[in-house]
């Protein structure tokens, strides 16, 4: 009960004993939009130069997937993502898929020497983590990566974790590498095929793990895959997805909250959205089965509005605001229900 109620106060709406929204405010609109058919469509960042971005990411073996244009306002979007035969969303339409990486290119930063993404891991504004893709031969990813010419935050042989590597990509934002396979047999293979890689997930660090959790379930309605508790580093890590067949790191599409711990308790702390300045990351963002629905579902379950679908200019999207201050952009999903001309 203590969940519930915690919930309940944190985001006004009736809860039952068993944690059912009363029949009151049960309407069609929230019936009518399934949280099972939701993805985690894509994280955007910011980036300095598209170009140098572009090239780094399609070295990880990404494709540019969608390109949305807005000369009007001054800023490019582009979404890359993994497109080979071998992907699990090859061939989708990209509000269709999950683990897109959205980069943002605001006209002219490319040329100012002075412009400097904000990567989240920098004091005292940090907030969103990593990307992070999964790949076939661990070893071999790495050394294909450094013979690129890239630069590591931390080599495979850094550090405690053995496991793990963060590349950084042109702007400095950190990029995780995980194997598919146990390490040890991946050992001595020299050989990678970029077309196996999986964007698996993206991390953000969270305040209060607790309100957090109860946002992404019971809000967006992801599922709680794998807690990995840390005490000896003192953190938690949680992720969240929604339905899939796939498994661990042959994922795509998780959400990683990275909780450390004690944050909760002080109420003068708190993580940089990335929007404020200095920006970097904007959002991640779920694309739904009806966006009207899912938008009045949002309102009767007591979410908070960044913006909603009436507005702005853009009345195709709404943002959410989780916990933290993270922006969470919502879209329609194309292939479910033709909405917006993009």
């Amino acid at each position: 009960m203590l969940v519930l109620r915690t919930l309940q106060r944190t985001f006004r709406f009736p809860i039952t004993r068993f944690g059912v929204v009363s029949s009151d405010s049960r309407s069609l609109a929230t019936m009518a939009s399934k949280t099972e058919s939701y993805k985690f469509n894509h994280t955007m960042i910011r980036v300095k130069d598209p170009k140098a971005s572009a090239k780094f990411y399609e070295f990880l073996g990404m494709k540019l997937i969608q390109k949305i244009e807005q000369p009007q306002s001054k800023f490019d979007l582009y979404f890359f993502g993994y497109d080979s035969p071998k992907a699990q969303s090859h061939g989708k339409s990209w509000s269709d898929r999950e683990g897109l990486v959205e980069l943002t290119h605001n006209y002219g930063t490319e040329n100012d020497p002075n412009y400097k993404v904000n990567n989240g891991n920098e004091e005292p504004n940090r907030g969103f983590g990593h990307l992070c893709i999964s790949v076939d031969n661990l070893q071999a990813a790495c050394q294909r990566l450094e013979d690129g010419g890239y630069k590591f935050q931390k080599k495979l042989s850094e550090g405690r974790m053995k496991y793990i590597a963060f590349v950084l990509d042109p702007d400095g934002y950190w990029i995780e590498i995980i194997g598919q396979k146990p390490l040890e047999e991946t050992a001595d293979i020299t050989t990678t095929d970029v077309e196996t890689y999986v964007m698996n997930h993206s991390m953000i660090r969270v305040k209060s793990s607790s309100s957090s959790l109860l946002f992404y379930q019971e809000i967006l309605g992801m599922t709680l895959l794998r807690t990995a508790e840390m005490p000896e580093a003192k953190f938690n890590v949680y992720f969240l997805g929604y339905p899939s067949s796939a498994t661990g790191a042959h994922r795509e599409g998780l959400l990683e909250l990275t909780w450390n711990y004690g944050t909760e308790a002080d109420e003068s702390f708190s993580y940089h959205n990335g929007n404020a300045e200095p920006q970097g990351f904007g959002h991640i963002c779920v694309s739904v089965d009806d966006l009207d629905a899912a938008c009045a579902r949002f309102d009767e379950v007591g979410a908070t509005w960044k913006k909603r679908l009436t507005e702005g200019k853009m009345k195709n999207v709404a943002f959410l605001l989780d916990p933290d201050g993270y922006w969470v952009e919502v879209i329609q999903n194309e292939k479910l229900k033709e909405r917006a001309k993009w």
